[in-house]
């Protein structure tokens, strides 16, 4: 199922804009300000952002810039009143895909959304790389050092997500959040069984570890670190 990230303060129009985005078979997520919406947008693993120009505290043409200088190419569709041409291009300029100026028709905000799917589906790299680490997001085939790697789909899922931020630090919490997503009470051991688990597969010895544990923050996946625990 396409997931989709909403990121809008205004929490009525949030409300009805997941409930109709729902409707359409979309799974969506939605958070109200730039400081919840980054570590979702960095970790979630989305395949769409809506992204409201107006947030509290950091704009969302702002927090769309921070994205990409982090790497993020997720399409990014930003909502906004302002509809001045030099708002349009500094949206655009700044890394939005699109521009849709409010009030909008709910129909045209789907039309949108399709088309930036569709688009990102044709440029979408077909393989993650890390050191001699591949990940096929399509096939769901995982190789070290060109060997086919055994994995669940937990593991699986962890890796992926480890691998989208590679170089970065996924704590534990968005781990929990993203992988598990229902009872985050009492997760810290079963996500040490799995990581153990995919340690193993991922790094047999005399091969170099790329999953790295940064003290009281969470994981990194990267060919070095120095601050591993």
């Amino acid at each position: 199922m396409t997931k989709i990230l909403l990121i809008e303060d205004d929490q009525k129009a949030a409300r009805l804009l997941k409930r109709g985005l729902q409707e359409e078979d979309f799974a969506v997520d939605a958070v109200h300000s730039a400081e919840d919406g980054e570590p979702a947008a960095l970790t979630g693993n989305y395949d769409l952002i809506v992204l409201d120009w107006m947030l509290p505290a950091k704009d969302g043409i702002t927090l769309c810039g921070e994205l990409r200088a982090r790497g993020l190419t997720t399409p990014i569709l930003m909502l906004t009143a302002r509809d001045g041409l030099g708002d349009r291009i500094a949206g655009l300029d700044t890394g939005a895909d699109d521009y849709l100026t409010k009030p909008f028709a709910f129909d045209e905000l789907l039309a949108r959304i399709r088309a930036l799917l569709r688009r990102s589906t044709l440029t979408q790299p077909p393989q993650l790389k890390v050191a001699d680490l591949t990940l096929e997001p399509q096939s769901h085939v995982v190789k070290r050092a060109g060997q086919v790697l055994d994995l669940t789909p937990k593991e699986y899922a962890i890796l992926e997500l480890l691998m989208r931020q590679a170089g970065h630090v996924v704590s534990r919490q968005q781990l929990a959040e993203r992988i598990w997503t229902a009872d985050l009470i009492a997760i810290d051991n079963l996500m040490d069984a799995h990581m153990r688990n995919l340690r193993r597969k991922l790094d047999p010895v005399g091969m170099p570890r790329l999953i790295h544990t940064v003290r009281g923050q969470g994981f990194r996946l990267a060919e070095a670190a120095d601050d591993d625990a």
